[in-house]
């Protein structure tokens, strides 16, 4: 199973939509470089597939990639239907083991309060670094396990 990142994103607060980067790194233990979200324990990364943006999108809110406040926007891999414990190889060398599906959102964000869903707690999964390195939007991402 394969498929590819759309959007590498960041910001520098909790709390607030991310935006593109084209590239990052992924350091063990702790998340993306430069990201306010790093270092959680078990959600170094959220990941986000287009797919599920694009059900926003066809309830007629103008959304993009970083939007749900996902570090890696990706295509062709329903991430949310994966058993936890799955591991992902982005690129050459970067390993990511999806730890979480979903969350719980205690504050209504801006895209439920607009059109009274949002895909993030449902849809979106959070991973932590196995093996760090260099990602890219184009690099493929593949399930290894």
């Amino acid at each position: 199973m394969k498929g590819s990142v759309v959007s590498v994103n960041i910001s520098s607060d909790k709390g607030q939509k991310k935006h593109g980067i084209g590239a990052g790194l992924l350091i063990v233990n702790h998340g993306l470089a430069h990201d306010a979200h790093a270092g959680m324990e078990t959600r170094q990364v959220s990941l986000l597939a287009r797919e599920s943006i694009e059900k926003i999108r066809a309830k007629g809110l103008d959304v993009k990639p970083g939007d749900f406040a996902e570090n890696l926007t990706t295509t062709g891999i329903i991430l949310h239907e994966l058993p936890l414990g799955t591991r992902f190889r982005v690129g050459e060398a970067v390993i990511l083991e999806l730890t979480q599906i979903g969350k719980v959102c205690h504050d209504r964000c801006a895209i439920f309060r607009q059109v009274g869903d949002c895909v993030m707690p449902r849809e979106g999964v959070f991973a932590r670094v196995i093996s760090g390195g260099d990602v890219k939007a184009g690099d493929t991402i593949r399930v290894v396990q």
